[in-house]
């Protein structure tokens, strides 16, 4: 103890990589250029800040992690114990084919360390608690509706098993009317047990509709709130764009103002393609696999709603479809969609459309 309290790292910088995982973080340690030590510890911030103040009294510390799991959590513990942390983008990690097919937890916190004492990395964006919490729940109200489409497609088959055919008048009908669900509650089945599995599938669909008008009424509370309302209203001034788009639209991307341009934006959401350069050679393919998954699926689906309420978006989609398909159309006005969500945003003005006066 006495030898420790002789150390003093008052002008070194201390880099640490983490890979975090639920039961355990495997530490790499670099002492300005040199690397020290990599090991594993439980996870928990308060045990690593404590090993660093033991090992490097007064040491400037620096950390940082790959976005995960964990979620920001673990960022904002360290940042309180005045560990000087970033979350990256696990693709902004250079990896060689090795490395993809051979991960290894060591590793890749040697390599998160090498690279952030280089200042190779660049830190994501970190939403502020409130906002990260409304975002879980407009993206909950997403896994409800897959959770009722799952459900609903088990019940067809079943049907099919057993020979029932779905009356003409319901086939193909993306949603279940009161009259049809009336219809499956009062279909007789060959078996008991089928009839109970069949029941189990309908109840299952009901709770789960209950629960998402439920956190419907609560996503359109959260557009109430201060934080929102105006960015809000001013959303659904843009065609296409209804109340859970624009919810998605600001719970995704936080302070909008940190988006440069458009480009930036597209590429935060994915809307860009990807490059392969080489030499005097480069090659543009189709769009980047690295999106916002959520955001894009929803800028895209408001983009065809747009074209049927929008002259100028209708225009430019009709030119687009003679030179490319439909799908890669979509795209080019999905960029467009998005500037004008970046516009009205910015400028604090509603979107008006161009009409021939």
């Amino acid at each position: 103890m006495n030898k420790n309290n002789k150390l003093d790292f008052s002008s070194q910088d201390i880099f640490v990589g983490l890979d975090t995982h639920l039961k355990n973080w495997r530490v790499s340690i670099i002492v300005g250029e040199s690397p020290f030590k990599t090991f594993s510890q439980d996870p928990y911030s308060k045990l690593l800040k404590n090993y660093l103040v033991e090992n490097f009294p007064n040491g400037n510390y620096y950390s940082a992690y790959e976005a995960s799991f964990s979620g920001f959590g673990i960022h904002r513990d360290l940042l309180n114990l005045g560990i000087k942390n970033i979350v990256v983008n696990p693709a902004d990690i250079p990896t060689t084919d090795k490395e993809r097919k051979q991960k290894e937890d060591s590793r890749d916190s040697r390599k998160i360390a090498k690279q952030l004492s280089q200042k190779d990395l660049t830190a994501i964006y970190i939403p502020e608690v409130e906002i990260e919490g409304d975002r879980n729940l407009v993206r909950y109200r997403k896994t409800l509706t897959k959770e009722i489409a799952r459900t609903k497609h088990r019940i067809n088959p079943q049907l099919y098993y057993f020979g029932i055919n779905i009356p003409t008048q319901f086939a193909g009908k993306k949603h279940w009317s009161k009259r049809f669900t009336t219809w499956l509650q009062e279909t007789k089945l060959p078996t008991e047990s089928a009839k109970m599995a069949l029941d189990g599938h309908l109840e299952m669909a009901e709770l789960l509709r209950k629960k998402q008008y439920s956190t419907n009424k609560e996503i359109r509370k959260l557009s109430e709130k201060k934080i929102y309302k105006e960015n809000y209203n001013l959303l659904l001034s843009v065609p296409g764009v209804g109340s859970l788009t624009a919810m998605i639209i600001l719970t995704e991307t936080g302070d909008i103002t940190r988006f440069k341009n458009l480009d930036k934006l597209c590429s935060f959401i994915g809307l860009v393609p990807m490059t392969n350069s080489t030499g005097e050679n480069e090659k543009t393919g189709d769009i980047t696999v690295r999106r916002n998954k959520i955001l894009r699926t929803a800028i895209v689906e408001s983009s065809w709603i747009a074209i049927r309420n929008d002259p100028a978006l209708m225009l430019a989609y009709q030119k687009l479809v003679k030179r490319m398909l439909p799908q890669k159309a979509i795209i080019r006005i999905s960029k467009k969609l998005t500037n004008r969500i970046l516009y009205v945003l910015k400028n604090k003005k509603a979107y008006v459309q161009a009409v021939v006066k």
